[in-house]
């Protein structure tokens, strides 16, 4: 199984900022497309609509130029100022509306750019207090609104990224299992899940048992990679804080085939652009390179039996180089 093909969301490639400070210089959209043309190991972008690219005609044009592919349309349903109480579970039905339609229209920009899902994480859509909001009107909400986005131009499915908090206090979908209930209860085909590996860190969730729980749904999952401290969402480069946890999570990919791009959602604030990435991509393609050297089924019959200090005589022998 060959490595996996890397993309870089975009927006992570020009001016980024925190509470207190904004980091690196604006770029346009084609000067970020020339960047990751220079960067070693990769050959995709995930591009924000509609506040970074919204003319489909150009964008594919600069796609060509830099002979680069797109992994996914991210549609931001969160930075209107309408949407700060959230959009898709907006008790105005206007402004679900246009949260909903803001999808679609993803969905258009998508085919005309030649991707093949539009991936959306709704972290307007929460709350913070108790008593905040009325719980499972806000849920009917988002099943419908998602549900009737999701329908809409069936052969480009809508993917859910969840996270734990930001915007809001606390997300309506908030873990890879809600994700899944929110997903049921939806009920259609064309749909999926994001699994941000930091995310995943973040809600104290292990994401190599995410994975093999989505990988046995009847949805398709899509991968962001970058690392943290459980602590909060720092998107640092992947492995950083927890290489072992990561070796694991490359390894369920490997197990269950994963084939669609490994995007990197990282952000370099203090350090280099290009050399942040292509360190997730170096390191990835030299853990990938490492598990599928093991022998698969000693490795596989040792964490099926149960005897953990095997397993581990096992990866101290064959994936630490000490």
């Amino acid at each position: 199984m060959n490595a996996p093909q890397h993309a870089v969301i975009t927006a992570f490639l020009g001016r980024t900022q925190d509470r207190f400070h904004e980091y690196n210089e604006p770029k346009t959209v084609e000067e970020k497309f020339q960047l990751v043309a220079e960067m070693e190991g990769f050959s995709a972008v995930e591009i924000i609509y509609p506040y970074e690219v919204n003319d489909a005609a150009a964008t594919k044009a600069l796609l060509k130029k830099y002979h680069l592919g797109v992994a996914a349309v991210n549609v931001n349903v969160k930075a209107e100022p309408e949407f700060r109480q959230g959009g898709l579970s907006s008790t105005d039905k206007s402004i679900r509306d246009k949260a909903i339609r803001f999808i679609k229209e993803s969905k258009d920009f998508a085919v005309a750019v030649g991707a093949n899902k539009v991936t959306c994480c709704p972290l307007g859509d929460g709350y913070e207090f108790s008593f905040n909001c009325d719980y499972a009107q806000m849920w009917t909400y988002m099943v419908e609104g998602l549900g009737e986005a999701g329908c809409y131009c069936p052969e480009i499915p809508l993917f859910i990224e969840y996270k734990p908090s930001e915007t809001r206090g606390r997300c309506f979908v908030d873990t890879a299992s809600k994700a899944l209930c929110l997903l049921n209860d939806i009920g259609i085909d064309p749909m999926g899940i994001t699994l941000d590996y930091g995310h995943s860190k973040y809600g104290q969730e292990n994401p190599a048992e995410v994975l093999s729980l989505l990988a046995n749904s009847r949805f398709p999952y899509y991968v962001h990679i970058n690392d943290n401290n459980a602590k909060w969402d720092w998107d640092l480069m992947a492995g950083a804080d927890n290489l072992l946890a990561y070796a694991e999570f490359l390894y369920y990919l490997q197990e269950y085939n994963y084939s669609d791009y490994v995007t990197s959602d990282t952000s370099p604030t203090r350090w280099d652009i290009k050399g942040t990435f292509e360190a997730n991509s170096r390191l990835t393609t030299k853990v990938w390179n490492k598990l599928m050297s093991l022998d698969r089924d000693e490795f596989k019959s040792l964490i099926q039996g149960g005897d953990f200090l095997e397993t581990w005589k096992f990866i101290e022998t064959n994936l630490f180089s000490l």
